[in-house]
């Protein structure tokens, strides 16, 4: 049985089931969902708990399996908590968990959680995670994107009593809020509880906001990718910076560039010769919001443009590997910068409005 993160508090008031798998990347998110589910138990009885942490291939599951069938001598209930951070539970450990899946139903004894990283479409498809879905429930915790984060902030000051001015001043708010937390889910639930620790409850103004909270952003490179490919100046800049400053490899950020210039190039290319977009998307392995992007951006970029990007892109790879180029930077990161702000403008222009008609 499959759940969104947000039907996990309906459910859990209809009743707890006695095995539960909770898979994601937000740390915050996934911890959050297992003390909901914890907090229910705790209040049925359920008074002990173990926590087994998977790591390395030699990982004794014989002790997983024993601690769900035995009880102490203090607790008729308990909570048998797995954790595996890999994702990979090993040749052991998936007839380990077709085990416990099996063995779940129908005991009212033990509740056990299973606790997973994102999962790709292959894993998921595995003997051990059906086994897991099939017994129990299965709730996979999508992470917060960027266009998200302002109501996402502004939900949780509400749960803690406070809120921002209404109209832009309020939206400018959640933005500059956003700014300083994108990427890091778990540092932005603890600036907005210093908020509800700095202020009482009510509106918060700009200045309060501005004041208080952190820059704690945290960027990787395919976020990178899809801010410059969605137009977005302003974030590539911060997060170009932000990348900077954590020690990222030059090389993998040109990388990451480069090889979104080449793929539009390909699809490009593709398309002249024939292709319809979503054949030719498809071919070149382009999924999900990049699709989105790349279906946005391609009927505005010329194979000129692309072409000049392209030469563009294989200087920068020159540079940060300490060679000159006419007319570039010789800082890496400069490059980098340029290459980027380039590719993010030509994505970010408006295609040019079709000629009036004479008498229109």
């Amino acid at each position: 049985m499959q759940l969104a993160a947000s039907q996990l508090a309906p459910h859990l008031q209809k009743g707890l089931r006695s095995l539960y798998t909770v898979h994601g990347d937000e740390p915050l998110l996934v911890q959050e969902a297992a003390d909901a589910i914890r907090a229910v138990a705790r209040t049925q009885g359920y008074t002990e708990r173990t926590v087994h942490t998977v790591a390395g291939a030699h990982f004794d599951w014989s002790e997983v399996l024993a601690a769900g069938g035995s009880l102490s001598l203090f607790a008729d209930k308990q909570i048998v908590e797995i954790r595996i951070p890999s994702g990979k539970p090993g040749k052991e450990g998936s007839p380990a968990l077709q085990q416990m899946a099996q063995a779940a139903q129908g005991n009212d004894s033990t509740l056990t959680i299973v606790l997973l990283p994102r999962l790709d479409k292959m894993t998921r498809s595995g003997a051990w995670f059906g086994a897991l879905d099939a017994n129990g429930v299965t709730i996979q915790v999508e992470p917060v994107e960027r266009n998200a984060l302002p109501q996402w902030i502004a939900q949780r000051l509400q749960q803690q009593g406070q809120r921002v001015a209404s109209g832009e001043e309020g939206q400018r708010t959640l933005q500059f809020f956003a700014d300083r937390v994108e990427g890091n889910l778990l540092a932005a639930h603890q600036e907005i509880q210093k908020l509800a620790l700095l202020y009482p409850e009510g509106e918060l103004g700009f200045e309060q906001v501005e004041s208080a909270v952190l820059n704690v952003a945290r960027y990787d490179v395919f976020k990178l990718s899809e801010a410059v490919l969605a137009g977005q100046a302003a974030r590539v800049q911060r997060m170009l910076d932000g990348l900077q400053a954590e020690g990222e490899a030059e090389v993998l950020v040109h990388y990451t560039l480069a090889e979104d210039i080449r793929a539009l190039k390909r699809v490009k290319d593709a398309m002249a010769a024939g292709r319809p977009l979503p054949m030719a998307l498809r071919e070149q392995r382009v999924w999900g919001l990049k699709e989105r992007l790349f279906e946005r951006v391609l009927p505005r970029l010329t194979a000129t443009t692309l072409d000049n990007l392209l030469h563009s892109a294989h200087l920068v790879d020159g540079i940060v590997k300490g060679l000159k180029a006419p007319d570039w930077p010789t800082d890496g990161w400069q490059a980098l910068h340029r290459l980027a702000l380039t590719l993010c403008r030509e994505c970010a222009l408006q295609p040019a409005a079709p000629p009036r008609k004479m008498g229109a």
